[in-house]
């Protein structure tokens, strides 16, 4: 494997705030050899064009200037197979949590399958929520200081930008041939959450589901199908089941 291999990764950041971030990101994934670079709803319009954002990306302004803004994370990652979200805060639903090392096997594997893998970072104040954790395979976190894990956003996407450039210039690393997932035919997770919303209704009509009183139910499921690593043909089939709960009303 080799750094050709980066197209393959995309770096997508939530409703940025400041200026200087996109500008210090842009500069260290150039560095590392990365430049797919999408934004979600930062707070400030264009913020790519911001004077601050150009300072500091100190020669990356190319990776600005093709940077692409979305509205909603789920456009950003369609068609991704694996899609992590970085985040150091524990959460008591969502998908599987990874420590990096772990989640860099993962993407190893992934690239050596042609499968595209997103990295996705949350706001500088609050981090990713759960509903931007609903969209990703797997919650990551940085191995830092317990003590004080706080990384801001510029940092986080160095450490990872540089450990991942180790990682797909050293050839051998993550046997593909043992991968059990490969990454061609992984449902995205925009499909997943398509087929939950189908589930949703769907046992609300059966009456399993009361959406007075919903409790803990479709967090639950969100988390036994994120654990599952759902493929294509098997979103198929659920919306196929959840197609006849509805047909039951």
């Amino acid at each position: 494997m080799n750094i050709d291999s980066a197209h393959l990764l995309r770096w997508i950041l939530v409703e940025t705030s400041h200026p200087g971030n996109a500008g210090s990101a842009a500069r260290a994934m150039k560095t590392m050899g990365f430049q797919d670079l999408h934004l979600i709803k930062p707070k400030i319009q264009r913020i790519t064009k911001e004077p601050e954002a150009i300072a500091l990306a100190s020669g990356a302004v190319d990776l600005l200037d093709s940077a692409i803004e979305h509205s909603s994370l789920g456009q950003s990652v369609e068609g991704y197979s694996l899609v992590l979200g970085l985040t150091s805060r524990d959460r008591e639903f969502g998908p599987p949590a990874l420590d990096w090392h772990s989640a860099l096997s993962l993407i190893s594997e992934n690239t050596q399958n042609q499968g595209k893998t997103a990295l996705v970072f949350g706001p500088e104040r609050t981090g990713l929520e759960n509903h931007h954790l609903s969209l990703c395979t797997h919650r990551v976190w940085l191995d830092a200081n317990p003590d004080y894990p706080s990384l801001n956003l510029a940092q986080a996407i160095m450490v990872c930008a540089y450990t991942l450039r180790q990682v797909l210039q050293s050839p051998g690393i993550g046997d593909a041939s043992k991968n059990r997932d490969s990454g061609v035919d992984l449902a995205d997770p925009a499909a997943v959450t398509a087929m939950l919303e189908h589930w949703r209704e769907g046992l609300e009509a059966i009456g399993y589901l009361n959406p007075a009183n919903p409790k803990k139910l479709m967090p639950r499921l969100e988390a036994l199908f994120a654990r599952s690593r759902l493929r294509k043909e098997e979103i198929d089939l659920l919306r196929g089941i959840a197609k006849q709960m509805l047909l039951r009303k």
